[in-house]
């Protein structure tokens, strides 16, 4: 599906406040390497880059957006706590900023998340809190939390601040290459892509940004194919982080993908369980199914015309290890 949206409302979000975010949480957010995948580039006649978000403390990139919206917070915000909800990696991160700062703080998350990353934020020092089956029901005991405690709700996408920060990806891109001509980045809630694409496009209008998701429940995808946010069963697929609904009351990010994003592309689980496979055979790298979907695409022909410098974003590589084990074992075995 290709992005026809007009790109003449005004953003929330600007290249500046992305160079401010990049300060702001540089003591505790690294740049990331970048690196040149040989066989990747062999397979598709371009370029091909992969951005390691995997190194960050937490595994993930999701450390980015919530360092800068916690560090955003006024003294008093931080001392009522913060809540969030999340699939996994969101939450680990915002234990993680507000451990080290010493802000209270509890993470909702649905009966859908594995239980490696619940054990991961809860050994960073949060209190997790189960609730429903779903995001969307997750996000209700945020929100009563927030009502009833006055904790800070640290949204895991739909805010400026989270986007800003999951943007300092796209500012390190444009750094380490002279041209990007393509990102490849997992869209689910749409932060991160949303942010990317206002970083690359800010300075090369012409790049092509193109959302992955998976077949399951991919609800920016059918959100941005109705023309309005949309309630979309959530589902269990290898691709855990990137499950969730996007809000019916999405005030930022919807907005963002439609004008920004230039192609949406759906993967099955067995299209992204081969993207895992070739990181681990081929680049000697973890990833968890979200982190994998760029590759993946690329790997199934499902991305055409692609030339020069491509970027598939390594978003993390917080994966069960049982899992992982088993999915590269059946590829050893033929399966």
């Amino acid at each position: 599906m290709r992005n026809t949206a007009s790109r003449e409302q005004a953003d929330p979000v600007s290249w500046t406040e992305m160079v401010c975010a990049r300060q702001r949480i540089s003591p505790w957010v690294k740049k990331t390497p970048l690196v040149r995948s040989a066989a990747l580039s062999r397979l598709t006649g371009a370029s091909v880059y992969l951005k390691l978000e995997t190194v960050h403390a937490t595994g993930a990139f999701k450390l980015r957006g919530a360092a800068n919206c916690i560090l955003s917070l006024t003294e008093e915000q931080r001392a009522r706590g913060v809540v969030t909800v999340s699939t996994g990696n969101h939450g680990r991160a915002v234990a993680y900023i507000a451990g080290r700062l010493n802000v209270p703080a509890v993470i909702c998350m649905s009966e859908l998340v594995p239980e490696n990353k619940l054990e991961a934020v809860r050994a960073a020092g949060a209190e997790v809190r189960i609730a429903g089956s779903s995001q969307d029901e997750a996000m209700l005991e945020a929100e009563r939390l927030v009502r009833e405690n006055g904790m800070t709700l640290i949204h895991p996408f739909d805010d400026p601040a989270i986007i800003a920060g999951q943007g300092t990806i796209g500012a390190e891109l444009l750094e380490d290459l002279e041209r990007v001509d393509a990102v490849l980045a997992g869209l689910s809630g749409g932060g991160l892509l949303s942010g990317i694409a206002v970083a690359v496009k800010s300075r090369q209008p012409d790049a092509r940004i193109i959302g992955l998701s998976p077949e399951r429940g991919p609800a920016m995808y059918e959100s941005i194919k109705a023309g309005r946010p949309v309630a979309v069963a959530e589902e269990a697929t290898i691709a855990d982080s990137l499950g969730g609904g996007i809000g019916l009351d999405n005030r930022y990010t919807f907005d963002l993908v439609r004008k920004y994003v230039d192609d949406y592309i759906l993967l099955d689980d067995v299209q992204i369980a081969d993207g895992i496979r070739h990181l681990y055979y081929h680049e000697r790298l973890v990833a968890e199914g979200a982190g994998a979907v760029g590759v993946a695409a690329l790997l199934a022909g499902t991305v055409g015309g692609l030339r020069g410098n491509i970027v598939c974003v390594i978003s993390g590589n917080n994966i069960d290890m049982g899992e992982f084990t088993r999915l590269v074992t059946d590829d050893e075995q033929g399966n």
